[in-house]
């Protein structure tokens, strides 16, 4: 008789990064049908090798309307993800958030293309 032992591999940093960019991406601006992430409001995902996951972004524009609610959605969608053990989100406004940080595919949609 036999017995089959199953382990579970950790995920690695570029999985849970993956999981991490998935997450982000059902993340919208109420007045942008566009992501969060193709929108280039992400400048930065760390993740460290406990899982936690610190994401540096900007918004739109500094008077956003929104500007409680985005970062608030963005740690609890990550949070969400199994794997994850503490997410902080921290705002910046440097660089400020331009057009060109738009992903092809969200110029597109906006119809900049």
């Amino acid at each position: 008789m036999s017995t089959e032992v199953t382990t579970t591999t950790p995920s690695t940093t570029a999985d849970l990064r993956e999981k991490v960019i998935a997450a982000l991406k059902t993340v919208y601006d109420p007045e942008i049908p566009v992501d969060i992430y193709e929108l280039g409001l992400i400048y930065e995902i760390t993740v460290f090798p406990v899982n936690n996951v610190h994401i540096l972004m900007t918004l739109t524009s500094p008077s956003c309307p929104s500007a409680e609610v985005i970062p608030a959605e963005v740690k609890d969608k990550v949070e969400d993800i199994e794997e994850v053990n503490e997410v902080t989100v921290e705002i910046t406004w440097d660089p400020p958030y331009s057009q060109d940080m738009m992903s092809e595919a969200a110029k597109l949609e906006l119809g900049f293309l």
